[in-house]
């Protein structure tokens, strides 16, 4: 009785377009309103119907509007807890990675949550005959004011679908580094090695320069570059360069490690080591090892690792300062002026 109740108590009415045979006679919609008695529950207002179209006159109840606020809180409830449910005991059977549970479970949430507001509204009497033109006002309003949101949100669908970074991955986005930690609808969040928080916006990984440093192939190439002087045997060099790569545990032995002469320096023999390690997340650590190894092996073995060398000439500036000064007190001139005033003294007269 109590939800028979709730569906006489009208709320407001509604008018719907069916379509049907041809008719081209004016009709009168009766519209009941809730707040007028009994006598006067009805009011008529003539409208025009155009052909093949007739008007139904419906009505929300309040048990209409019950169904819809239903509908939203099980919607709601259902995007938060629903994808992680299905996460737990389906799609960690199959075999997945990080990456695509977490581009499915997304999907999923955006399907639960269109579905459960257009029931909401069709339960409210709310069709698309009747929100057509509040779409169009909207796609209007996309284009110029939420156009960057808009974008953002088609971009963080075109990330979920091609995947070109996933979760987990290394990426660098211009002069920013780190490890990608969430994939919302309008912006993706990048751990970076400080342990802080950027939030980026999906457009960027779309229109812009994107390295991912995990999509096929986590493992990097690390270079170590080592001078030493000219008097070094460049043989034993390469060799203990090698040796070193090869004891170290976290250097890839496919590709194998390479020791390169590079060039003539100014000052120094210039070497490359070049290895392999797994993952980015090694890096700085299996740098400190083998630069650490290669200078105490060269120590034992008296390979000398050179460093710029430069011959400075110090000139005291008096010649700049003061020429003047400087010629008088200078012995060249002063010699030269004792000679011509000897051959003037020897020179006889009228010579």
């Amino acid at each position: 009785p109590a939800l028979r109740y709730l569906d006489n108590v009208q709320i407001w009415p509604s008018i719907e377009f069916v379509e049907q045979g041809s008719s081209s006679e004016s009709t009168t919609v009766v519209a009941n309103d809730p707040t007028a008695g009994s006598d006067a529950s009805s009011t008529t207002t003539p409208v025009d119907v155009p052909e093949s179209t007739s008007l139904a006159d419906t009505t929300v109840s309040l048990a209409d509007l019950g169904l819809a606020i239903v509908l939203v809180i099980a919607t709601v409830a259902a995007v938060r807890n629903l994808p992680a449910l299905i996460e737990i005991i389906l799609l960690q059977r199959l075999p997945l990675d990080a990456g695509s549970r977490y581009a499915l479970s997304t999907v999923t949430r955006y399907f639960i949550a269109i579905v459960g507001l257009t029931a909401s509204f069709n339960a409210l009497g709310i069709g698309w005959s009747k929100v057509q033109w509040l779409a169009a006002a909207l796609t209007f309003g996309l284009g110029f004011g939420l156009q960057e949101i808009f974008a953002n949100f088609v971009s963080g669908l075109i990330m979920l679908a091609e995947r070109p970074i996933r979760l987990g991955d290394t990426v660098t986005v211009g002069t920013t580094n780190g490890t990608v930690s969430r994939i919302r609808m309008r912006a993706t969040t990048i751990t970076d090695w400080d342990r802080k928080e950027l939030v980026i916006p999906n457009k960027t990984f779309i229109t812009g320069e994107v390295i991912n440093w995990t999509l096929s192939d986590p493992s990097l190439r690390l270079v170590i570059p080592v001078g030493v002087s000219y008097d070094s045997d460049i043989r034993l060099v390469r060799e203990r360069l090698l040796e070193v790569a090869a004891r170290n545990g976290k250097v890839l032995k496919d590709p194998a490690p390479q020791a390169l002469f590079r060039t003539f320096g100014d000052s120094t023999l210039d070497f490359e080591l070049r290895v392999f390690i797994p993952n980015i997340d090694s890096l700085v650590e299996v740098r400190h090892e083998l630069q650490t190894a290669i200078l105490l092996d060269f120590r034992a073995r008296g390979i000398e690792i050179a460093f710029p060398q430069r011959d400075l000439h110090i000139r005291s500036g008096l010649e700049v300062l003061h020429p003047a000064k400087s010629s008088e007190h200078d012995p060249e001139s002063e010699g030269d002026d004792d000679e011509a005033e000897d051959h003037r003294r020897k020179s006889p007269p009228g010579a």
